[in-house]
């Protein structure tokens, strides 16, 4: 196939069109380096079955051309704010780069006659549910956070232009993923922290927030595996059944980078900031018996991405 990758310079996007390349597909990529960075794709710059748009998707004329030049036959949308903090002040980022860029490209497919989507969807479309498992049809979804709410609403789009124009679409609500090329996050923190002073680490909330992360090789894998759904929306939760805390994190950080006795501070709360879900687990049944599991525990993700980032 040829394939669109919104978002494609991201930290997930990267992954996922390593993984179509060698699959043998044709990848357009279409990303404005908003969060994505161009040392993502560098190592694509020579491969003859992969083309890159410095565009806002944001912007439907621009949007539009692409389509109507590539005639892609997929669209794996991964284009959106990543990082809940950097919303908590401006809401609008989460309109603009989450929930915008859904419309912008639904819109497309719809006047382009493109019928497959997959969309990156998160746990957050959850809310606070205190640690207890949620699962995709029993669940209330209640977001807490802006980038939630942003997610929750793209759905809500999915589903009206799947009906209306008769998609077939694979959401996936993603926990905490990590693994190389991490622009943020706990891990991405630690380490810069500990790098610029290894005295002590300051660690946000109490230590206690406990929630499945998950290497970003197994998410590309359970993409790769799923990603050929029937029409109307296929949706799964996707992550590990174990979790790891923040302080067992900043343990095993300290440890790959060779530091003993590091004094750890918190800044203390529940939460590391307003909007955060201290604790979080998932039902993983619907996706388990799809035939699709993780290879790595979540403290085993943790461990093995601060080795590859350090």
């Amino acid at each position: 196939m040829k394939v669109l990758v919104a978002g494609g310079a991201g930290f997930i996007g990267s992954h996922l069109m390593d993984a179509l390349l060698q699959e043998g597909h044709e990848v357009v990529c279409v990303d404005n380096f908003f969060i994505g960075t161009k040392q993502n794709i560098a190592h694509l710059a020579n491969e003859p079955r992969f083309t890159f748009y410095e565009q806002d998707i944001c912007e439907p004329d621009t949007l539009d051309d692409i389509f109507a030049r590539e005639k892609v036959e997929y669209v794996f949308h991964l284009a959106a704010n990543s990082d809940i903090q950097a919303s908590a002040s401006d809401p609008s980022i989460e309109y603009r780069n989450t929930y915008t860029t859904t419309f912008r490209l639904l819109e497309c497919m719809r006047r382009h006659q493109v019928k497959k989507l997959f969309f990156a969807s998160t746990s957050a479309v959850y809310g606070e549910k205190m640690g207890s498992e949620v699962a995709e049809d029993t669940t209330p979804l209640e977001p807490i956070s802006y980038y939630g709410a942003a997610k929750l609403g793209s759905e809500a789009l999915i589903s009206a232009f799947s009906y209306m124009n008769d998609l077939s679409v694979l959401i996936f609500r993603f926990p905490n993923v990590i693994g190389p090329r991490l622009t943020h996050g706990v891990i991405f923190d630690f380490v810069k922290r500990l790098k610029d002073d290894p005295s002590h680490l300051r660690i946000l909330g109490d230590g206690m927030q406990s929630k499945p992360y998950m290497h970003v090789h197994d998410l590309v894998n359970g993409i790769m595996q799923c990603k050929d759904v029937p029409q109307g929306v296929t949706l799964y939760n996707i992550g590990v059944e174990t979790q790891t805390s923040v302080t067992r994190i900043a343990e095993i950080v300290c440890e790959k980078m060779g530091l003993s006795g590091i004094p750890f501070s918190y800044t203390g709360g529940r939460g590391g900031w307003k909007g955060d879900v201290p604790v979080f687990a998932y039902d993983l049944r619907k996706i388990h018996q799809a035939g699709w599991s993780a290879a790595y525990t979540s403290d085993e993700a943790v461990a093995h991405t601060v080795e590859q980032v350090i």
